[in-house]
């Protein structure tokens, strides 16, 4: 296969102005191509296609993006841009305001979480949470 596998996301006629606050939020970003029907973006070294589709389907959190960020600026960074015109979920989810779900998410987690002594108490404190928070969960 000489072409990677990536998402295709459906849009209702706002393609082209997702593709370009995708690479507003995520560094390192750029669109490849772009015409009135179809954006193909790299999102800090991951490609995704924005398809101006229309408005039959909608996105829904059976589908999200993981962003696993090294420290708690990374995490407020996307946090504070998702939520701006985004719902804030539980436990590190987060929809922006095109609807696309997103899992913000601490990339010690796994770590922490495979410590059986201390899983249980850090899944305790992150099921408190929205937004993630480093500190609580080192402390838990």
């Amino acid at each position: 296969m000489t072409t990677p596998i990536f998402p295709c996301l459906w849009f209702d006629g706002q393609a082209n102005e997702a593709a370009e606050y995708y690479c507003s939020v995520f560094p390192n970003s750029k669109i490849l191509s772009t015409n009135p029907i179809v954006s193909i973006l790299d999102l800090n070294g991951s490609r995704f296609m924005c398809l101006n589709g229309g408005p039959e389907f909608k996105f829904n959190e059976s589908v999200s993006f993981v962003v696993n960020c090294e420290n708690q600026e990374e995490i407020d960074h996307y946090w504070d841009e998702f939520s701006k015109e985004g719902v804030e979920g539980k436990c590190g989810w987060i929809k922006d305001k095109y609807g696309v779900s997103w899992q913000i998410v601490p990339s010690i987690l796994g770590q922490l979480m495979s410590d059986p002594e201390k899983a249980p108490k850090v899944m305790y404190a992150f099921m408190q949470m929205k937004k993630f928070d480093i500190a609580k969960l080192l402390n838990a």
